[in-house]
């Protein structure tokens, strides 16, 4: 189930790996996906990039019948070389029905370090029929605008330029295929597959060359063609998709509820005399 690709620094792979099964170990816990998020997913890595693991998880099944429910996340210190942490199962469903692109994304990732088999294909189809266009739309709305803030000489951080127009470009892609909820996580597909994105490949394309072999980009001007972009795809994203997200339908919840407790009870019935702590 493995996919890493050559930029992947074994050492820091075989660390991950070596947390990820202290975290089955300590939490007494399953790992259904866990996957590389951040920069190296989204298609424009640094020299100096973290390595950004996230990871799905369930518990026992008595665990989820208690009074006083655990922590749905769990969380590993973080240094300079790695961010560890996940999401309980049913925090991650109850997300992904709300349309929260981050839980999507996950399911998209194109770098993969483990999980269950056939889990990733089976919640991924499940993301398809149960999310919508519109409440993912919105979480990529809400994401951009929070980070586009370009001073008033029209300079910005350009690495927060990324984290701006990674969000208008999926909002393009999703209003140029009506219906579709799930867009690709990773940045350069993302743009070669949006038409109304031409007019600025080719100078994303070159801001994604010059971050791979630079630490740091600093503060400079964004590049009029990415501003105008990223402006008038919020605007257009504010007129589609504007007010507050519908609450999912039931058909979705029932489905998601389905899902949610067959991988729960997945090789964890236990015997009828055994105590729910």
């Amino acid at each position: 189930m493995r996919t890493l690709n050559a930029s992947f620094d074994p050492a820091v792979v075989a660390r991950i790996d070596q947390r990820l099964a202290g975290i089955e170990n300590a939490e007494n816990v399953d790992i259904l996906l866990a996957i590389e998020s951040g920069s190296r997913a989204w298609g424009f890595p640094s020299p100096d990039s973290d390595y950004d693991c996230r990871f799905i998880y369930r518990r026992e099944l008595k665990d989820y019948l208690r009074l006083d429910p655990l922590r749905d996340v769990i969380e590993t210190p973080l240094d300079a070389v790695l961010d560890v942490n996940g999401w309980d199962l049913a925090k991650f469903l109850k997300l992904l029905l709300k349309g929260n692109a981050v839980a999507v994304e996950w399911l998209m990732a194109p770098f993969v370090y483990g999980g269950q088999p056939g889990f990733r294909a089976e919640a991924l189809e499940l993301a398809r029929s149960v999310v919508t266009q519109a409440a993912t739309a919105r979480h990529y709305l809400h994401l951009g605008e929070s980070i586009w803030r370009p001073s008033k000489d029209g300079t910005m951080p350009l690495k927060r330029v990324f984290y701006a127009l990674r969000p208008a470009v999926a909002l393009c892609w999703l209003s140029e295929r009506p219906g579709v909820a799930v867009a690709p996580m990773h940045f350069p597909t993302l743009l070669r597959e949006t038409g109304s994105a031409v007019l600025i490949r080719d100078e994303a394309e070159e801001l994604v060359a010059r971050k791979a072999v630079t630490r740091e980009l600093g503060t400079g001007p964004v590049p009029t063609a990415i501003a105008r972009f990223i402006d008038g795809a919020f605007e257009r994203g504010r007129e589609r998709w504007s007010g507050g997200a519908p609450r999912p339908l039931a058909d979705a919840v029932r489905s998601t509820d389905d899902f949610f407790r067959r991988w729960i009870q997945a090789d964890q019935m236990e015997p009828d005399n055994q105590d729910v702590r």
